[in-house]
C-alpha cells in the first residue's frame, strides 16, 4: 500500500501531495490495483491513474480507511499481510490497522526498495546527465568566489546555475571551520583567504536526483595539514570506489574508507568520520542502500550511492569529497565523469 511519495512516483507515474486526506494506492499480487481518493479530487485522480480502473471515493464525511479494508476483503486477502510504504504517516497506517484489524500489517520496503534500489539504463543516463550538471554548477560557484563572499550569495549563485543548465537544484555552502559541523551551522562566517570552501549539492532531472561534494582552500596557498587532510579523504573516497562491486555488503564499503582514514590518524570509529560513508540515491536524494557499518545488503548491478567521506575538526575544518557511484558488473562507475582536482582547483570537470 503506498501514499503520496516517491514509490507512488516509480511504480504508476501519479504524482500527488501529502496531505491530511489520503489518496493512494492498494496493489496485489495479482490483479490490478484498487485506488482510493477523496471523492472531489476524482476527476483529478482519474488524470494521474494509469493502471486500473477501480477507483474507489471517499466523500469528507468518510472514512478512507473502510474502503481500504473493502478492498481487502473483495480480494479475498482480509487477513493477508499488508505492506506499508515506509514514508507513510503513522495516522494513515493506524487508520488501516482499525478499520481491518485481521490484517497484519508490515514494512513494504523489501519491496519498494527492492525494485527502486537498481537502476535501470535509462534512469542511469538522467543521473549521469544530473550529475554532470551539478559538476559545472560547482565549478563555475568555485570561480566566482571573492573574499567577504557570504553563504547566502554562494548558495544563491548554486541555484541560478543549475537553473542555467536546465534543473531545479542547490547547495550547502560552508568556509573555514564552519565546514567541521558536515551539515552547516546557524551562524555561518563570510569567506576569507586560507579558508576551506566546502559545497555539497545536486538537483533533479526528471525526478533523478544528483549529488556532489567539492572542497577546496580559497585565496591562498593550502597548509600541510589543508593538504595532508585533503589527500586522505581523497583517498578514502578512492578505497570505497576500489571496494564497491557486485556481491560486496555496503558495510564493507564503509569500512574500506574508514580504515584509511583512521591509518591516517584520524580515527578511532566515528570520531573525525563522523557519519556513514554515503547513502542510496535515486527519486529520492537519500534512499536505499545505506553505506554503513551493519548493513548487510549486498550491492548489485545498477544500485547507486553515495561515496563521501569526510573529516570534520570542529574549530577548525571540514573536509568532504562525494560523488554518485553506479555498481556495473565489475566494479563501480562514477556517474557524471571521474574527476582529478587539488584543494587549489577541486571542481575540475
Amino acid at each position: 500500500m503506498l501514499g503520496p511519495g516517491s514509490s507512488l512516483t516509480y511504480f504508476t507515474g501519479a504524482e500527488w501531495w501529502l496531505s491530511e486526506r489520503f489518496f493512494g494506492m492498494v496493489l496485489f499480487q495479482a490483479g490490478d490495483p484498487v485506488w482510493v481518493t477523496p471523492a472531489f479530487e476524482r476527476d483529478r485522480a482519474l488524470e494521474q491513474i494509469r493502471i486500473g480502473d477501480d477507483v474507489r471515493a471517499w466523500e469528507e464525511d468518510a472514512s478512507p480507511w473502510r474502503l481500504v479494508a473493502g478492498a481487502l476483503g473483495d480480494r479475498g486477502v482480509a487477513t493477508g499481510r499488508v505492506g506499508i510504504g515506509e514514508t507513510m504517516p503513522f495516522v494513515f497506517s493506524d487508520g488501516i490497522a482499525q478499520a481491518a484489524p485481521a490484517a497484519r500489517l508490515i514494512s513494504g520496503t523489501p519491496v519498494t526498495a527492492g525494485c527502486r534500489m537498481v537502476k535501470d539504463g535509462h534512469e542511469r543516463a538522467l543521473m549521469d546527465r544530473a550529475n554532470e550538471i551539478t559538476r559545472r554548477a560547482h565549478r563555475a560557484v568555485f570561480a566566482a568566489l571573492q573574499e567577504g563572499t557570504t553563504v547566502e550569495e554562494a548558495r544563491a549563485w548554486c541555484a541560478a546555475a543549475h537553473r542555467r543548465l536546465g534543473v531545479e537544484g542547490g547547495a550547502l555552502v560552508l568556509f573555514g571551520k564552519d565546514a567541521g559541523f558536515p551539515h552547516g551551522t546557524t551562524s555561518p562566517q563570510a569567506l576569507g583567504p586560507g579558508d576551506v570552501v566546502l559545497i555539497d549539492g545536486g538537483g533533479s532531472l526528471h525526478g533523478y536526483s544528483s549529488d556532489i561534494t567539492r572542497t577546496g582552500v580559497f585565496g591562498a596557498p593550502p597548509t600541510d595539514r589543508q593538504r595532508r587532510i585533503w589527500d586522505l579523504v581523497r583517498k578514502a573516497q578512492g578505497a570505497a570506489f576500489d571496494a564497491a562491486r557486485p556481491g560486496v555488503e555496503c558495510q564493507a564499503v564503509d569500512a574500506a574508507a574508514r580504515r584509511v582514514i583512521e591509518e591516517g590518524g584520524f580515527g578511532p570509529g566515528y570520531r573525525y568520520l563522523t557519519h556513514r560513508l554515503g547513502h542510496g540515491i535515486g527519486l529520492d536524494g537519500h534512499e536505499w542502500p545505506y553505506m554503513v557499518r551493519g548493513s548487510t545488503t549486498r550491492l548489485a548491478p545498477g544500485m547507486t550511492f553515495t561515496d563521501e567521506p569526510g573529516i570534520y575538526i570542529p574549530g577548525e575544518l571540514g573536509i568532504r569529497h562525494e560523488d554518485t557511484l553506479i555498481v556495473t558488473e565489475g566494479g563501480c562507475d562514477n556517474l557524471g565523469g571521474a574527476w582529478s582536482g587539488t584543494p587549489e582547483d577541486p571542481a575540475v570537470l
